[in-house]
């Protein structure tokens, strides 16, 4: 397979452009339209948005070109599918989306469109950081974590929460000091939990805030070592479910339900589910 992009002329984008937003606009008809689209709001549909960034990234875990290519498609339905009912309300279009990403992307590139230089990827960082910071100010957000929105995945939120306090110094200053306060945490949920034990009723709202706690250690201690704590817990996730599949495979193989499958045989193909490649 040649290792060239994929050429195409200019015309094919727009084309293929425009025949997705004239079926949007033909589905969003007011009177031939389909009933389920045209009920559709920025609200309503938000949730599929993210639903659909979701299986983009899990297409682009498993590598299949196609299926990459299929749920870039439907995320890319929901970009046209909100730009579509903000023209109807005589906000904006796709137009003024694409124009107003393409102005951002030469702003934060200032080494490709001006004559800023970079000499390396750290420097295109910190360079975009900053650019984003006046943005931000410009905006009015001057609050070091302004611009963080508080509807992303908590994961997520806490990596730039941290990220954006480590750029003015505040951080651990090194793993070892979080590993410390990883401890540190897990005896406050173990002092909690252990009121259990001494026939009270642990305070369920303490125990999720120092759960929360130690999560929010775990993301540091992953930041702080350069691993995507999204990823990491995903490849876990993925993990799991592979060796979690054997243990049933198994059963169904002797004809057994996993409700009338022991604990201990649960483990005997779990542990052999970890000699598998």
């Amino acid at each position: 397979m040649s290792s060239q992009p994929i050429s195409r002329q200019k015309s094919e984008f727009a084309e293929a452009l425009l025949t997705l937003t004239n079926i949007m606009e033909m589905l969003r008809h007011p009177e031939t339209g389909c009933p389920w689209d045209l009920e559709q709001t920025h609200q309503t549909i938000a949730p599929y948005t993210i639903e659909e960034a979701y299986e983009v990234a899990e297409a682009v875990a498993k590598g299949n070109p196609d299926d990459i290519r299929d749920e870039l498609g439907d995320l890319l339905l929901q970009i046209i599918f909100q730009s579509q009912i903000a023209s109807e309300h005589n906000h904006f279009d796709f137009v003024d989306v694409a124009n107003s990403i393409s102005q951002k992307m030469i702003a934060r590139h200032p080494h490709i469109f001006d004559k800023a230089q970079a000499n390396d990827a750290a420097e295109v960082r910190e360079g975009w950081e900053d650019i984003k910071s006046r943005e931000r100010a410009n905006k009015g957000e001057t609050r070091q974590l302004d611009g963080i929105a508080a509807t992303l995945p908590a994961v997520l939120q806490a990596v730039k929460l941290q990220s954006r306090a480590a750029r003015v110094g505040f951080d651990w200053p090194d793993v070892e000091q979080i590993l410390d306060k990883l401890h540190e945490e897990t005896r406050e949920f173990e002092a909690e939990l252990n009121t259990r034990a001494n026939g009270n009723t642990p305070n369920q709202a303490a125990l999720e805030d120092e759960l929360g706690d130690i999560m929010f250690v775990v993301i540091n201690l992953a930041r702080k070592l350069d691993i995507n704590p999204e990823q990491a817990l995903a490849k876990t996730n993925r993990k799991f479910r592979k060796r979690f599949n054997h243990i049933e495979d198994q059963m169904s193989k002797q004809n057994k339900s996993l409700t009338d499958t022991s604990l201990e045989e649960m483990e005997y193909w779990w542990q052999d589910a970890k000699t598998l490649p």
